[in-house]
């Protein structure tokens, strides 16, 4: 569900690929650090030819109970959820149940400009609806249920944030109606849609949409790390719906993609389709760089659970990772793994303070107007930058005050008191407090 993104922050590996050949012990050496450290809680996975050649479970499902993470524990999945809707869409489409040129007015004639927005620019984000999840408000009633009838009644109240299909903002809303679409046209609840087109087809045993976390179900609570690993509460999934409800494990994440790219769940127009990238956004995917190879995917991030998923198609290579509470960055480990599937040295991680790192420019910015938040945090003298539900980027120091990020033509400039910065892109000027 978080993420709400500046045109700039996307995925950004910088490495180098060299010849496919899997080094485990490195990459088991990277996440015995990690393990160490208690840095990280959650379960990775990597396949490549359709294989698992690699699955790595830390930390702990629920600390309470001493309950340890292993292959089978289901995460929320936050935004990943995006990239199931999508496809269920794409298939009512292929089944005759819509078209991705139909207005939404027949479903939500109360929303602004429901008469000029299609379900293909609910789909990749054009929609110009306000999504809900930026209001400060959210997190005050974000715990409790909320009907069909009063999601909408919420959505149809905002003014729309630009004209329909003119540009691109990412919109937790969209997904929303996109569920209750779904859930109009074939007279099912979305989970029943979920089981019925993908899961059941698929034979994905820990993947539903999710309801109240129960650890005896084998399902992770989520943390935050404030000096020791402090319990989140739950969305209720009656409020992300299609947008960011489901749960699953990195292998069955892996499974789908896989299927998804290889026409088991629809046809090759309508994956096609779903890479048509205008703005950055395609039809519930992403494309990120590893070098010069390019990756179909999405991240997400919910309470305390954050996730990546990406598939190389060219490569036959499948990277997902799920965390239920992390005090690393999951772009660092993204790097690793797919490190050790191209025969790439990977850095392990040291948790010393070097004499140069000054704790102040760490922490939690938030900027009101954006609805944004960026965590700057710090890792072997090097600071990076991290938007909500997002990958981090480095930053390069210019000086005291300033740093920068080149690829994305980002600087943020600290004030004096290291209280707040400034991110300047584009022409653009934001100020972000420290909370």
């Amino acid at each position: 569900m978080k993420n709400k993104v500046l045109a700039i922050i996307s995925f950004f590996f910088t490495t180098h690929l060299l010849c496919a050949q899997f080094n485990k012990a490195q990459l088991d050496t990277f996440f015995d650090t990690l393990e160490k450290n208690q840095k990280f809680n959650g379960s990775v996975a990597l396949s490549e030819n359709g294989k698992i050649i690699y699955e790595r479970s830390l930390g702990f499902a629920d600390f309470e109970t001493k309950t340890q993470n292993n292959a089978d524990t289901k995460f929320r999945i936050g935004s990943i959820s995006k990239t199931f809707t999508a496809a269920l869409i794409l298939k009512a489409e292929e089944e005759g149940k819509l078209n991705l040129e139909q207005k939404i007015d027949l479903y939500f004639p109360t929303i602004k400009n429901a008469n000029k927005i299609t379900i293909e620019n609910l789909l990749n984000h054009r929609s110009g609806i306000h999504s809900f999840t930026d209001d400060s408000s959210y997190l005050e009633w974000n715990t409790q249920p909320k009907t069909k009838e009063e999601l909408i009644a919420l959505i149809s109240n905002y003014n729309a944030d630009f004209e329909p299909d003119s540009k691109a903002d990412y919109s937790n809303s969209n997904y929303v109606l996109l569920s209750f679409i779904l859930e109009e046209i074939y007279g099912k609840s979305y989970a029943e849609i979920l089981n019925e087109k993908i899961i059941q087809p698929l034979g994905l045993k820990n993947t539903k949409f999710g309801g109240e976390i129960k650890v005896s179900n084998k399902e992770a609570n989520s943390y935050k790390f404030e000096g020791n690993w402090v319990k989140e509460s739950e969305t209720d999934t009656s409020i992300p719906m299609g947008a960011g409800g489901i749960i699953s494990t990195p292998e069955n994440l892996i499974k789908f993609g896989e299927s998804l790219f290889d026409g088991k769940l629809i046809s090759e127009n309508s994956v096609l389709k779903m890479k048509e990238i205008k703005d950055g956004f395609g039809l519930g995917l992403f494309t990120f760089p590893f070098n010069d190879k390019k990756a179909w995917g999405h991240t997400g991030g919910i309470d305390g659970f954050s996730s990546m998923w990406g598939y190389f198609p060219n490569e036959k290579v499948s990277m997902a990772i799920i965390s239920n509470g992390t005090d690393f960055n999951n772009n660092d480990i993204a790097i690793a793994m797919l490190s050790a599937v191209f025969n790439v040295p990977i850095k392990i991680p040291s948790f010393t303070n070097p004499e140069n790192v000054v704790p102040g420019y760490t922490g939690v910015f938030s900027n009101s107007q954006l609805g944004m938040k960026i965590t700057v945090t710090e890792n072997e003298g090097t600071y990076f930058a991290q938007a909500e539900g997002q990958s981090a980027f480095p930053l390069e120091k210019l000086n005291e005050f300033d740093f920068k990020f080149d690829l994305a033509g980002i600087q943020i400039q600290f004030a004096e008191d290291l209280k707040s910065f400034t991110l300047l892109q584009g022409g653009g000027k934001f100020l972000f407090l420290k909370e």
